[in-house]
């Protein structure tokens, strides 16, 4: 094969791409010396996990943009963070960099056979067999008590609601139609009012805590039966209400008040202006949010 300099798979970009990690190596190795960075030297594997998550997040969100320089960005960040991480394990002695990098590629030449040796896969599925019957007869991994375990518990709440129940609706473990699910919804809603209810007769929240966790699943489950991605709706709502109160912010500002409980009128009328204004000029729904 001839040198592609800038070619992905190319000898060129392959040479750039070890160089350039050697380098992003010897910058992390540089921070975390004794004579590097405080906050850096400070960090741990745990302090770090937020970190991972929101830069995953940052991530994703960038490829749903569809912005490549964003997506840059995003990825070099997910590289520092595992890099770093890989790297304290390494100055404590229980594995390499080097080790977690040749660790993941003999992993995809093992359970990739049909590319790496004599093995056929031609479509999809077959890999995804094959990829699971290697995980348990050559690597010796337990078989699933669940198809529920396929999903990690050590995801966001919302995200592994939600692909918990696609899991579940894909065995036909599922709502047949859309009136259900809303009634459903319903009753978790007066059962979630009724536990708050009681929470504050007997001062008690365990119960409150597990009616709203009911809620707040089924309105997960309402997005999903509906064709919604829960997270990019909470995402949405979220971004909206950011937008809006900033909009409090600057009128409440501009009028000389504080943004304090005995200025809620103004606020709620602010509030109350931003909705028409985002109506009047075609941005979301024109109803009641």
């Amino acid at each position: 094969m001839g040198e592609r300099d800038g070619t992905a798979g190319g000898e060129g970009a392959e040479r750039r791409a070890g160089e350039a990690f050697g380098r992003l190596y010897a910058i992390v190795a540089r921070l975390r010396a004794p004579d590097g960075c405080p906050w850096d030297r400070e960090q741990t594997p745990s302090s770090l996990r937020g970190s991972v998550v929101e830069e995953a997040y940052e991530l994703v969100e960038a490829i749903g943009e569809g912005d490549a320089e964003h997506v840059r960005e995003e990825a070099g960040d997910l590289y520092l963070l595992a890099t770093m991480i890989a790297y304290m394990h390494e100055e404590g002695g229980a594995f390499s960099v080097a080790d977690s990098l040749d660790s993941i590629s003999a992993k995809l030449v093992r359970r990739h056979p049909h590319v790496f040796g004599e093995a056929e896969a031609a479509t999809p599925d077959a890999v995804l067999r094959q990829w699971n019957e290697i995980k348990e007869k050559v690597e010796g991994r337990r078989a699933k008590d669940s198809i529920l375990d396929a999903v990690p518990r050590a995801l966001p709440p919302l995200e592994r609601a939600n692909k918990v129940q696609k899991k579940a609706a894909k065995a036909g473990f599922d709502w047949v139609e859309p009136a259900a699910v809303w009634a459903k919804a319903r009753e978790e809603l007066a059962e979630a009012e009724e536990a708050c209810e009681a929470s504050a007769a007997a001062g008690d929240k365990a119960a409150l805590e597990e009616e709203l966790g009911d809620l707040l699943f089924s309105a997960v489950n309402l997005s999903r039966f509906l064709g919604v991605d829960p997270s990019l709706a909470l995402h949405g709502a979220v971004e909206k209400f950011c937008r809006r109160f900033r909009g409090v912010e600057k009128g409440m500002a501009a009028r000389g008040l504080a943004l304090a409980a005995e200025n809620m009128a103004a606020m709620d009328e602010l509030w109350d202006s931003a909705k028409a204004e985002e109506r009047a000029g075609g941005r979301g729904p024109g109803r009641d949010e």
